[in-house]
């Protein structure tokens, strides 16, 4: 195992901690939307994967145990001791693998458009797509990438996120990138879920092709205290489009357990 990283973070808001896990090639600022909303009543902290934003960037290959230290390093740096967690796509990754090594510094789980129980199809179709991005290179593919995270009326409607949304990807390191989407391609959570005994919110847009709402059952009733909430139409990238909607089940939730 790396050793760990020391993260580039963010701080906003008073109340209960809570601390934003973001995806692939993105960074902190994917909460943005969320944190305005949220930073009235919760201490909201966001933070920059390995190798993301402003954080260091070690030689990938990365392990999601590396990323789970990453977050521990920090929470001790903070030195908080029990704290809410959740993230969105590979981030719903970390924050459960995080509670299941860590569970005595956690209050929630929040799983974000993530993904578990996979099918052998579900699968290939992941490793598809890192594949292409390793024979194409990762711009020539990120075009169907856009199509899966955002829906057509968003994407007509607000050009300049997805825009940036996709220059953010290809300025990313491409050894980063593609390590990291190896780690959300690659992990399996259906075989520890139902250790984690937290409050835990799962959430994922209607129609997200790759984390749709068939996994995220199957994930909330794996869970021994879970609630699933399906937002309407959205696709993946719920938190750049529609942080709106995203915010009132998040802060009902995070209001029920603080």
């Amino acid at each position: 195992m790396a050793k760990p990283i020391r993260s580039a973070f963010s701080v906003e808001g008073e109340g209960p901690p809570l601390f934003l896990i973001h995806g692939i090639g993105a960074s902190r600022h994917s909460f943005d939307g969320l944190v305005e909303r949220l930073k009235g009543e919760f201490r909201c902290i966001g933070y920059d994967l390995r190798g993301h934003g402003k954080s260091p960037k070690p030689q990938p290959p990365y392990t999601l145990d590396d990323l789970v230290e990453d977050l521990e390093a920090l929470r001790a740096e903070l030195g908080i001791e029990k704290a809410h967690f959740a993230g969105h796509s590979l981030g719903g990754m970390i924050g459960p693998a995080y509670a299941r090594k860590y569970p005595q510094h956690v209050l929630t789980l929040g799983l974000y458009s993530t993904a578990a129980f996979r099918t052998e199809d579900d699968s290939a179709k992941v490793r598809g797509v890192v594949a292409a991005m390793r024979s194409k290179g990762i711009p020539q593919v990120l075009e169907a990438l856009k199509d899966r995270w955002f829906t057509p009326e968003f994407a007509a409607r607000k050009p300049e996120v997805i825009s940036r949304r996709m220059q953010q990807v290809i300025d990313t390191d491409p050894d980063v990138f593609l390590s990291v989407f190896d780690i959300y391609a690659e992990t399996e959570m259906s075989p520890w879920l139902q250790e984690i005994k937290h409050p835990c919110l799962v959430l994922t847009g209607e129609n997200d092709g790759g984390c749709n709402p068939r996994l995220n059952r199957q994930i909330a009733e794996a869970l021994p205290d879970s609630e699933l909430v399906i937002l309407p139409v959205l696709r993946h990238a719920i938190l750049l489009e529609a942080a709106d909607q995203v915010t009132p089940p998040v802060l009902e939730f995070l209001r029920k357990h603080s």
